[in-house]
C-alpha cells in the first residue's frame, strides 16, 4: 500500500524521452538564453538538462521528456518536489502571513520549538536555533558564534569538506573549483585528513582511517607545538559529502568529541547535506550517539523552499549579544509552514520513511554491487546517501577519466535519469533520491546507470 501511495507522487510515465534529440529544442534554447543572462557560477549551469515541471522523483523538461531524479536537487528534496501535503501548506499559509522580518510570528517560534524535539541528544530540549536561509550562512553564523563564545579563534575543518562558499564557510571548503584563485581565506583555519578509508594517505594495516584521523585531531588540539593553540571549534560533516560521500565508522566522531572536550573546543557538526533523515536516522550524527554543541542543518529541512539554521546549546546561545547578526528573510512563515510539514511527513509512522530509507538504502548498495562492473571501485554509504567510487582500475584505483565519465552521464541523462557527481576526482555518483521514492522508479533508474557502465566496455 505504502509503495502504491508513494507511487502516486510522480508523473507515471518516468522515464519517458519523447524528443528526437537530446537536448530538444525547447530545452536547448532555454539553456542558450540561460547562458546569456544568467551566471554559471552556480554548480549545474552547463547541465543539459531543463526542468519545467515536476512531481515527487520525477520531472518533465520543456519537450516533454520525463526524468527520474537521483539527486533530489542536490538532498534537498526529502520528501519530494510538489509533494500534495507541501504544497496545501504553503497556499494557506501565504493567505494567512509569509514575510514577518525579524520580528516573532507564530509559524517561526512553531518551527524553533519542533526542531528542539527533533535535534540529536545533547541539543535536544536543550537548545536555540538561530535560522538562516542556505547552508552557507548556517555556516558563517557557526563560526562567528563560537568565536564569540569560546574567545577563540582558530577552526579546524577536514580534506574533502564541503561547508559553503562564502567568506568563513568558503575557507572552510576545500573542493579546488572553490578556492582557485578567490584567496586569500580567513586566517585560522586548520585542515586536518578526512577518514576516506579507500583513498586515505597514510597506513592501515594496524590501526583503522578512524582512529587515525580522530587521534590526529587529539594531536592537534592537545600537544603542544602544534599551531593549533587557540582553537574554537571543529567543524565536521557526520558524513562527507561534496568530498566522496564519505561515512565513517562511529568511532572517528566518538574520538573527536574526546578530543574536543579535553580542549574546550566545540563540536558543530553539519547536517545540511546529510540531515533530515538522510542515513536512515533524522541526523547523521546519532549513528555515532556523539552530542554536539552545536549543529547546522539546511537542504531538506526547507525541502522546495529556502530553509537553514544554526542549533545550539542553550547556555552557548546565551553568549550571543541579541541584533549581532540579523537575517532578513530567514525562516519566513512560508518557509516555516513548510518545513514543519516536511518534517511532519518525515516522522509520519505510516511511512516509516527514516526505516524505509536504511533498509532501501541497503538494497540498492547491493544491487548495484551486483552489476560486478569493472568501473565501480567501491560502494558506500547510509541510507538514500550512496556514492559509487568509479575508477579506470580497481586495483590501482586510478579515477575514472573525464572523458569516460562523459559518456556515462550522456547515457543517464540521454535515457531520463538525473545524476550528479561528486568527490575529490569528480569520479564518484550519487544515490541521494527523496525518501519518498517508490522502489520501481529506484529500480528503473539503476538499471538505466548499471545499463551505461556496460556501455563503457566499448
Amino acid at each position: 500500500m505504502i509503495e502504491t501511495e508513494l507511487e502516486s507522487l510522480n508523473f507515471p510515465d518516468a522515464p519517458k524521452m519523447v524528443s528526437a534529440t537530446f537536448p530538444g529544442p525547447k530545452s536547448t534554447a532555454a539553456l542558450e538564453q540561460s547562458a546569456q543572462t544568467e551566471s554559471m557560477a552556480r554548480g549545474g549551469g552547463r547541465m543539459p538538462m531543463v526542468m519545467d515541471r515536476a512531481f515527487g522523483v520525477t520531472f518533465k523538461d520543456p519537450d516533454g521528456n520525463t526524468f527520474i531524479d537521483l539527486s533530489a536537487g542536490v538532498g534537498v528534496s526529502s520528501v519530494g518536489r510538489c509533494h500534495p501535503r507541501v504544497v496545501a501548506a504553503m497556499r494557506a499559509q501565504s493567505e494567512s502571513l509569509m514575510h514577518s522580518m525579524e520580528v516573532n510570528s507564530t509559524r517561526r517560534t512553531e518551527l524553533a520549538t519542533k526542531i528542539s524535539e527533533i535535534a540529536p541528544e545533547g541539543l535536544r530540549g536543550n537548545c536555540i536555533t538561530y535560522f538562516a536561509q542556505s547552508g552557507s550562512d548556517a555556516l558563517e553564523a557557526a563560526v562567528k558564534f563560537a568565536r564569540r563564545v569560546t574567545g577563540r579563534h582558530q577552526i579546524i575543518a577536514f580534506h574533502g569538506a564541503y561547508h559553503g562558499v562564502w567568506h568563513a564557510s568558503g575557507s572552510l571548503t576545500t573542493g579546488t573549483n572553490y578556492r582557485k584563485g578567490f584567496g586569500p581565506f580567513m586566517p585560522g583555519v586548520i585542515h586536518a585528513p578526512y577518514p576516506y578509508a579507500y583513498r586515505f594517505p597514510f597506513d592501515t594495516t594496524h590501526k583503522s582511517a578512524e582512529r587515525i584521523a580522530g587521534e590526529y585531531v587529539d594531536y592537534l588540539l592537545n600537544t603542544p607545538y602544534t599551531a593549533a593553540d587557540d582553537v574554537a571549534a571543529v567543524i565536521v560533516e557526520p558524513v562527507q559529502g561534496e568530498g566522496g560521500y564519505v561515512p565513517p565508522a562511529p568511532e572517528f566522531l566518538q574520538l573527536v568529541r574526546k578530543a574536543c572536550d579535553k580542549s574546550g573546543a566545540l563540536l558543530i557538526v553539519d547536517e545540511v547535506q546529510a540531515g533530515a533523515g538522510r542515513t536512515g536516522k533524522m541526523w547523521a550524527v546519532e549513528h555515532s550517539g556523539v552530542k554536539p554543541d552545536m549543529m547546522t542543518f539546511g537542504k531538506g529541512v526547507g525541502g522546495d523552499v529556502p530553509m537553514a539554521g544554526l542549533v545550539m546549546r542553550k547556555d552557548l546561545a546565551a553568549k550571543i549579544p541579541d541584533g549581532s547578526a540579523p537575517n532578513t528573510f530567514a525562516a519566513n512563515s512560508v518557509s516555516a509552514a513548510v518545513a514543519l510539514t516536511n518534517i511532519a511527513i518525515l516522522q509520519d509512522p505510516s511511512l516509516d520513511l527514516l526505516n524505509r530509507a536504511h533498509a532501501l538504502g541497503q538494497e540498492a548498495q547491493d544491487y548495484i554491487r551486483g552489476f560486478n562492473s569493472p568501473w565501480v571501485g567501491e560502494v558506500r554509504g547510509r541510507g538514500l546517501m550512496i556514492g559509487i567510487e568509479l575508477v579506470e582500475d580497481r586495483a590501482t584505483k586510478e579515477p575514472l577519466k573525464g572523458e569516460r565519465l562523459g559518456r556515462l552521464m550522456n547515457h543517464v541523462t540521454s535515457h531520463g535519469v538525473l545524476m550528479i557527481p561528486c568527490g575529490r576526482y569528480t569520479n564518484v555518483m550519487r544515490v541521494m533520491p527523496s525518501l519518498t521514492i517508490p522502489r520501481s522508479l529506484l529500480f528503473k533508474a539503476l538499471d538505466i546507470f548499471g545499463e551505461g557502465l556496460a556501455s563503457l566496455r566499448g
